[in-house]
């Protein structure tokens, strides 16, 4: 969201550069540009830590490009953005569909949106012969959205008087920074189409640093839903501002185009097929009829919310005409408005926002209940890891309660996502006993789950004998396929750099985890030779640093994603913590900024209040 707000900026900067360009006021535009960039200095300075922690990590993460040439099917890597194309247009909004800002259910509100007992589908089921209780508890869910994105859980509405407010600011108001916001409002429209209009979709994602790393394209429209209500404000303040005359006129215009446009939407209603893609699935499991009834829903909604938004629009014309008939007040007219639009956004808002989706503290603190599953795994207070089958690797519900190789994250690390998508996916469950997963959680046919230990996991640590060298990332994940992790370690011979091709390995050679912390892991090694010892823990070389013995080593990529650390022989006290740098750093950074913003605030407020004393004494 600020990455799209920072392109709207630029082009409010740079309609106000233009401006004072026009006027010839260089020393106002260097002194607008001086602000602007100290201000900008400060609020990046203020937030440096998270800035640059973030910025470092994304090259990590599932948000850079890809460092594999193949696909997991085999087939050659054509595109070189971080997110596929698919993948960061799958939301990609209809452009018919945008109709939706001014009458929010034309393509069917949602994917669980509730019917009453008026709705064809209620009726299909009576006729079905399902009692009355269970036909209307089942119409309370249905999947009515029939547009381009593959789950929507709410129209994006703007509300019927925004938006005719917005267009009586386009025909009545003499500034031209109307044009900027509307402008605006269209470029993030247009973008939320995505895949639908992808000549400015592929330019973005091909040449405008940073957005290729987003995905939901449709999300850009928090723009337009910021430019339309000032837009709004403005058309309002400019109408009282007219003489009556103008006041007419600009009524009358913006009424007729808004009402203009719900007209031209009903007479386009018999193009439309009230139809998606999903409707296969109803009709295969649940028959045609099923889908007839649902499509006739679709039609009455698309029909009344047209008629709900020309009612609304009506209502606030309507208040304006009696403003200017001096009926009403100014400030009442105002107050009536806003009530009027408040209703029309609060109705549509608690069809999808209600009570129910506001849930205690303690909910929120406890958002799954331990299942038998669960209790009975943690009966073993060993560390190890827990994988939930059908969770995949986002599964939150078993990170909640053990230790897991995922968990949900909108970026999560590249390697670890691979791992998955290329070996796991694939039933390879040697990652799975190198990661450390000493169970694993089924369901059966009934759905009810069960564990399975894993009697091959590696533990925390372990020597290996061999070490296989390849050259590139693809012979790396290409080595997995078929290795015995438990004996031979993978490394990338560019990276990193290794004295011996094998070592010795016996019985006598032990690992044993002391202590484990998030951000601070300790081993205890004992071995007759120099060995290479693997830690079943990610590697990430800007935050984790290795100790032996209290002295700082360095420590190898192994396996595509583990870590690993040449041993010499003894016994020896390992050591890994994390200690980012780039925190460091940016704590202070943030911290001089801070005080720098604190000292611009006190300054500012010393000279201006020594500017008011001084104009009350030469006042009097």
């Amino acid at each position: 969201m600020t990455y799209y707000l920072l392109i709207f900026l630029l082009v409010l900067v740079g309609y106000f550069a233009f401006q004072f360009i026009k006027e010839k006021d260089y020393k106002g535009l260097g002194i607008a540009f001086g602000v602007l960039a100290i201000a900008g200095i400060f609020a990046i300075g203020a937030n440096a830590t998270n800035l640059l922690a973030t910025t470092e990590y994304t090259k990590f993460s599932t948000r850079e490009k890809n460092e594999l040439t193949f696909n997991r099917n085999g087939s050659k890597v054509t595109e070189n953005s971080a997110l596929s194309r698919d993948y960061i247009t799958e939301y990609s909004y209809g452009i018919a569909e945008s109709f939706n800002l001014v009458a929010p259910r034309l393509f069917g509100g949602s994917n669980n949106e509730t019917l009453g007992t008026d709705s064809s589908m209620y009726q299909f089921m009576i006729s079905q012969g399902v009692p009355d209780s269970q036909a209307q508890d089942y119409v309370k869910g249905m999947p009515t959205y029939w547009g381009d994105q593959p789950i929507v859980a709410a129209p994006a509405y703007i509300g019927a008087v925004v938006f005719f407010l917005a267009f009586l600011a386009l025909f009545i108001d003499n500034r031209k920074i109307k044009y900027v916001f509307f402008g605006g409002a269209m470029f993030a429209l247009v973008l939320s189409w995505g895949k639908n209009f992808p000549v400015l979709t592929n330019f973005f994602i091909d040449y405008i640093p940073l957005y290729d790393k987003f995905r939901a394209v449709s999300s850009i429209q928090v723009l337009l839903e910021l430019c339309f209500p000032v837009l709004a404000v403005m058309g309002l303040q400019s109408f009282f501002q007219l003489d009556q005359n103008q006041q007419k006129k600009g009524l009358l215009q913006s009424t007729l185009f808004g009402l203009g446009v719900l007209l031209i939407l009903f007479l386009c209603k018999g193009t439309f097929s009230f139809s998606t893609s999903s409707d296969d699935y109803f009709i295969k499991n649940y028959g045609p009829a099923f889908v007839d009834a649902l499509k006739a829903d679709r039609k009455t909604m698309y029909s009344a919310d047209l008629l709900r938004s020309a009612f609304f629009i009506l209502l606030v014309a309507g208040s304006l005409w009696l403003f200017i008939k001096n009926k009403l007040a100014q400030q009442t007219t105002i107050v009536v408005i806003g009530l009027v639009m408040i209703f029309d956004l609060f109705v549509v808002d608690k069809k999808y926002v209600s009570e129910k989706d506001f849930v205690s503290k303690r909910e929120i603190e406890v958002p799954f209940q331990a299942t038998p599953v669960d209790a009975q795994i943690l009966q073993d207070s060993s560390n190890y890891r827990v994988f939930e089958i059908n969770g995949n690797l986002s599964s939150a519900r078993a990170s909640f309660f053990h230790k897991s190789i995922g968990g949900y994250h909108a970026a999560k690390p590249r390697r670890m996502q691979q791992l998955f998508d290329y070996q796991i996916a694939k039933n390879n469950l040697e990652p799975l006993n190198f990661l450390n997963v000493k169970y694993l959680i089924q369901t059966d046919k009934e759905g009810k789950e069960f564990p399975i230990a894993n009697p091959d996991a590696n533990g925390n640590a372990w020597f290996v004998s061999q070490v296989k060298l390849v050259p590139t990332a693809d012979e790396e994940m290409k080595a997995l396929d078929q290795l015995d992790s438990k004996n031979v370690a993978v490394i990338n011979s560019k990276e990193f750099t290794i004295n011996k091709s094998a070592f010795v390995k016996d019985s006598s050679s032990i690992i044993t985890l002391d202590s484990y912390q998030p951000n601070h892991l300790q081993y205890t090694s004992i071995n007759a030779n120099e060995g290479l010892a693997v830690f079943s823990e990610m590697y990430y070389k800007n935050g984790w640093n290795a100790y032996i013995d209290g002295n700082k080593v360095e420590h190898l990529q192994v396996d595509y994603v583990l870590r690993a650390l040449v041993l010499p022989a003894g016994k020896h006290r390992v050591e890994f913590k994390f200690e980012p740098q780039v925190v460091q750093t940016g704590s202070t950074i943030t911290l001089v900024s801070s005080i720098g913003i604190l000292l611009l605030l006190m300054g500012g407020i010393y000279f201006e209040r020594k500017k008011t004393i001084e104009m009350q004494q030469n006042g009097k």
